[in-house]
């Protein structure tokens, strides 16, 4: 049996060159990416996912050209809110054709690979206790290829949905020429905001650009009945949080049960509610976050509710 000391360059893989090959199919398709913002949180169960997919909806109803890479892998649930669950992949000589979901929004996501019941992404590693090495190291290459090997086309903008976790952020900075910032998602909970502000200080140091701003999500609970507007959680203080740590504070978006049952029924939010209380906090933050961006009026169109 030889070692890897006995293993002279890479074996006759010739993984090195297929690496730079793909890195530099990756630069080209993301050439024709204007924006690319990562939507990202320090814990799960903030409801970071259904801010991407509303966000998208929001550019998208201006007229921008947007997709979402959904790069949750174990927990992917943008194709389902964005309505392209179960859609066959067209495959070309471009490559593989993410999905298109409503208002023209591509979609790329390990749900689509996946059969519908529910089987999980199952990592295998040669010894157990060297599973979370090669789950890592999977999860950069898979990802590596839904950028490198995906037609994007031309996209305005494209959001990358982060699963919780600052780790991934260093993972998706070491893949990506360049992210144009990145939106944190919170709750209004002290533990939230404690766990969110490690994020921050990630996404500071790796990201080669700043932190577009925090978003406070369930900031309160909205009546579906009358529209009464009541707490729902102890509230924290996310925009002393936002203004301690030096980013913008991008808005609060209250709950709307509604938002659960769009979400299940593949339609975005958004597109359903857009003059309800949480459809003008979505359009705020992303007003704010193209002015973050500079994106020009010319670029955006014009909001259609």
């Amino acid at each position: 049996m030889k070692k890897y000391k006995d293993i002279v360059g890479d074996g006759g893989s010739n993984i090195i060159d297929q690496v730079v090959e793909q890195m530099a199919r990756l630069k080209v398709r993301m050439a024709k990416v204007k924006t690319k913002v990562a939507v990202m949180s320090g814990k799960g169960g903030v409801g970071k996912s259904a801010i991407t997919a509303n966000l998208a909806a929001a550019f998208a109803m201006r007229g921008s050209v947007v997709g979402i890479l959904d790069a949750d892998l174990n927990g992917p649930t943008i194709a389902m809110m964005i309505g392209v669950r179960g859609k066959r992949l067209r495959i070309s000589e471009e490559g593989v054709h993410p999905a298109l979901g409503p208002l023209g929004i591509k979609v790329m996501s390990m749900d689509l690979f996946l059969p519908r019941d529910e089987t999980p992404v199952i990592w295998d590693a040669p010894a157990q206790q060297d599973s979370f090495v090669w789950r890592a190291t999977l999860e950069v290459s898979v990802l590596r290829e839904f950028l490198s090997d995906v037609a994007w086309g031309e996209l305005d903008l494209l959001l990358i949905d982060l699963p919780p976790g600052a780790d991934r952020v260093s993972n998706m900075a070491g893949l990506l020429p360049a992210i144009d910032g990145s939106i944190l998602v919170t709750i209004p909970s002290e533990v939230s905001q404690l766990v969110v502000k490690k994020s921050i200080a990630v996404a500071k140091e790796t990201l080669k650009a700043p932190p577009l701003g925090l978003v406070e999500n369930m900031a309160a609970y909205l009546c579906p009945r009358c529209g009464a507007e009541g707490e729902l959680f102890h509230p924290g203080d996310s925009e002393g949080t936002a203004t301690s740590l030096g980013i913008p504070f991008l808005g609060r978006v209250p709950f709307d049960p509604r938002i659960s049952i769009s979400s299940d029924q593949g339609v975005p939010f958004q597109m359903r509610h857009g003059d309800s209380p949480v459809g003008r906090a979505i359009l705020q933050i992303a007003d704010a976050t193209a002015t973050s961006l500079g994106m020009k009026p010319s670029d955006l169109g014009r909001i259609e509710t």
